[in-house]
């Protein structure tokens, strides 16, 4: 073999190990990816992401609050909490047929995936009913299905992938040293126990977390470790960037730093290479710029809509334009051929009118 086919097997062989799903990575290790030149680290991550998806395509979701407000919990970024004074309007549990027109205008939009999220601690008894409901009248549209309630037993994950839900939306938040400087109404480890529920139930895991919680460097990467070492790693990982909300106790604190965001997508994208990462709550504080630094990274998922649960996010039309310039298209779940980017124009304006997406102000 020559020098010059020698060196391209090399280069091969080097590329599929970095495509190898690894659930032992060690602080180490993680904090060298943080501190990488900044286009060696892009350069790693695109290359990874290469490898395992197609680098023009999203996956795109719709979220609904289908409960809002009043939370037992005490998460100092939430403007949901009850703790917190944020004059958040509280809201009961949705009807049904109102999560069903919601998820058939999300539909029609160009979202595949719907998923309804709740501010409980956990979901009572009382309200499993209606909760199934959703996911098969959800279902039935041919959507896939997503639903964050808060902590779950194993019963309760049973009974819900018995439903049809194909996620389940537990995030870890912040690394288990920072978590109790945020949260203290619930471990990490009840966290990691959800997570453990919903995977035993054969159900899909969605699972991040948020930065700029005034957390350290070393956080960020005690975090992903954290994530990356499930096995299986999450199917979904949302990177959310901290949404300060007036009357939390993290209103005033400092702006991450833009580059130490991306940073943080693009070593998610090399530790995690199977898994969609979405790049999630924060986004209307980015330019489309920086949004187009963090799909470079390796970002390939976004919710389309104008609020997730009480966060602002980019109208849809915003992000179209974006996918347009991007040269982007949104991915499409098995067996759908009849969504096309006519269909997602044409309904921009239902949305932009619907009061069904979010009804409380953040």
């Amino acid at each position: 073999m020559s020098d010059l086919s020698s060196t391209a097997a090399e280069q091969s062989q080097a590329q599929s190990l970095n495509s190898i799903l690894r659930h032992n990575w060690n602080l180490k290790e993680v904090n060298a990816l943080f501190a990488m030149p900044f286009s060696d680290l892009m350069f790693k991550a695109q290359t990874i992401h290469r490898e395992n998806f197609n680098p023009n395509e999203v996956q795109v979701s719709t979220l609904l609050s289908i409960k809002t407000g009043a939370c037992p919990e005490d998460c100092k970024y939430c403007s949901q909490s009850a703790r917190n004074k944020t004059d958040l309007e509280k809201e009961s549990l949705l009807a049904v047929e109102k999560v069903l027109e919601a998820a058939q205008r999300a539909k029609e939009m160009g979202s595949t995936r719907f998923c309804m999220g709740a501010a409980w601690r956990n979901p009572k008894e009382r309200d499993m009913p209606y909760v199934l409901d959703m996911v098969k009248s959800v279902k039935a549209l041919g959507m896939e299905t997503c639903m964050t309630l808060g902590m779950l037993s194993e019963e309760q994950a049973d009974r819900l992938n018995g439903a049809g839900l194909d996620y389940y939306n537990h995030n870890l938040d912040t690394s288990p040293e920072h978590y109790n400087q945020i949260i203290t109404t619930r471990t990490f480890q009840d966290r990691l126990d959800t997570l453990t529920n919903v995977r035993s139930s054969g159900m899909k895991v969605c699972s991040g977390g948020i930065v700029g919680l005034g957390e350290k460097a070393v956080d960020r990467a005690s975090l992903l470790i954290q994530l990356a070492n499930l096995n299986p790693q999450p199917e979904s990982v949302p990177i959310n960037m901290l949404v300060k909300v007036e009357g939390t106790p993290l209103a005033n604190i400092d702006d991450l730093e833009s580059f130490d965001f991306i940073r943080c997508i693009a070593v998610a994208r090399i530790m995690m290479p199977h898994s969609h990462v979405r790049l999630s709550a924060g986004r209307t504080a980015m330019n489309e710029q920086m949004q187009a630094m963090c799909f470079l990274a390796g970002a390939n998922s976004i919710f389309y809509g104008c609020k997730l649960l009480t966060a602002e996010n980019p109208e849809t039309n915003q992000d179209i334009a974006l996918f347009e310039k991007l040269g982007i298209n949104t991915e499409t779940v098995a067996g759908d051929t009849e969504r096309s980017d006519n269909i997602v124009k044409t309904a921009i304006a239902d949305q932009q009118h619907s009061d069904l997406f979010y009804n409380a102000s953040a």
